[in-house]
Formats: C-alpha cells, structure tokens, sequence
C-alpha cells in the first residue's frame, strides 16, 4: 500500500489568549464591550477599553485531499486497484515538482458491501487517500488536474483549502494595531475626563476571524483545469486593556 510520507501542513494561526489582572477601579469606563473585573480600589481611577486589529495576506500554499477508491468482489482486488491507482498519482505529482515531504497519507480503508437482504457480502470497497501541499500555486490547477487524469474514475477529489503556510508577522501586525486601536480610545476617553493616561494595569486577547473552511471539489469539476482563486485571508485580533488614569 503507498503510504506517502507525512507532512506537517502549518495553517494560519488565528488566535492566543494571555492575561494579567491587578487591583482596580473607582472610575470605569467602558467601550465596545466590558472588561477583566477586578477588585474595586477606592484609590485607583481606571479606563477598560477594547481595541480591534486586523491584517489580511494572500495565501500561499494549497492544501488537495484526494482520494482512489475501487470496489471489487474480493478484498485483494479492491486494495491491489486502488493502490496501484493512489502509487501512479503519487509518482506522477513528484515527477511534476512536487516534493515527497508534501504527500501524506491520511486514510486507508477497506470496507465490505452487503446485497440488498444486508444479509451477504458481494464486494469490498478499498479507499486510500492523500494530502497534498502545494507551494508553487502556479502549479494548483495543474496538480488537481494530474491527480484526476491518473487516478480516472477512481478518483475522489473531497476538498481544497489555502494557507498561509508562516503568518508570524501577520499575527504580530494584527497585534500591534489591535493595541494602538485600544490605546487611541483610551486616550479620549481621559482627554474627555480630563485626566492623563497612566500605566497599563491589565491586558486580555481574543482571537478575531476564523480561517476560510476548505472548499468542496466535485468530480464534475475535474473534467477540465480548475480556475482557482486563492483570495485572501484575515488574522484579527481583539484586546482588552485596562490603563490606570492620572
């Protein structure tokens, strides 16, 4: 049976969560929506506030689950066909340009099939099915396109998705304008109050936006090259942050 081997597929990082609490608050104000509760101090004057931050980036890799599926009337037959299918498609996407390190096998199945009474077997269904990352998008296309004219009927496209395989800088740009977003309204509202911004006394995050969910590839779809538009994709954060009012 080809067992491709594994890769580890990094997908968009959306979200953290930290927090830090201290002693708090005679004077609240809040915006968006409320804040950490702390302990009231008679001696503290605070401002809660709630910043939102959001970057979007092209994606740049391409995720494909595929999979060769036979029926035969015995169980040899139906696994022999479907790994000689999954073993030709597996060739054929290396000897396009596709690293092996991008192939992972991710299933393989071999289920009986009853008659109409449920009472006998009359064949057996045998399923193996990859991953497979693509890095070059110019390739996208072409490679669901391999896939379908190697593997023929036996082939099962279940779904595509993209990525942004290191979204580090844009989780700490989304970060970033998330805080000064909090610290402008906090700025107002002591301008409005008018009092001077002190020292930050807490800070909480939440995740923003959920990745895009992977896109459905009907076998229709295959007879002729796929056009693929990778859009874009959001990091978002929202933050809490408590300053001090002096």
């Amino acid at each position: 049976m080809p067992i491709a081997p594994g890769v580890e597929i990094t997908k968009t990082k959306l979200a953290c969560f930290a927090a830090a609490g201290v002693a708090a608050a005679a004077l609240t104000a809040c915006d968006a929506q409320p804040g950490p509760t702390l302990t009231p101090d008679v001696d503290t004057r605070q401002v809660t506030v709630v910043g939102a931050g959001q970057v979007t980036g092209s994606p740049d890799t391409l995720t494909i689950d595929a999979s060769m599926e036979s029926i035969a009337p015995d169980a040899t037959a139906a696994m022999n066909q479907t790994n000689e299918r999954q073993e030709d498609v597996i060739d054929a996407l290396v000897d396009m340009g596709i690293d092996r390190k991008d192939l992972a096998t991710t299933e393989a199945d071999l289920q009986p099939q009853y008659g109409p009474d449920n009472a006998a077997i009359t064949a057996y269904r045998a399923t193996n099915s990859i991953n497979v990352t693509v890095r070059d998008l110019d390739q996208a296309s072409d490679a669901i396109g391999l896939i379908v004219g190697t593997g023929g009927n036996a082939t099962r496209i279940n779904s595509i998705s993209y990525s942004i395989e290191d979204d580090s800088q844009m989780v700490r740009d989304a970060r970033a304008r998330a805080f000064e977003d909090a610290k402008d309204r906090a700025g107002q509202y002591a301008n409005l109050s008018g009092l001077d911004l002190g020292k930050v006394m807490s800070i909480s995050e939440s995740g923003g936006a959920l990745p895009p969910q992977p896109m459905a590839a009907p076998r229709a779809m295959m007879e002729a090259a796929v056009p693929l538009e990778p859009g874009e994709q959001t990091v978002g954060f929202n933050v809490t942050v408590i300053w001090e009012l002096n």
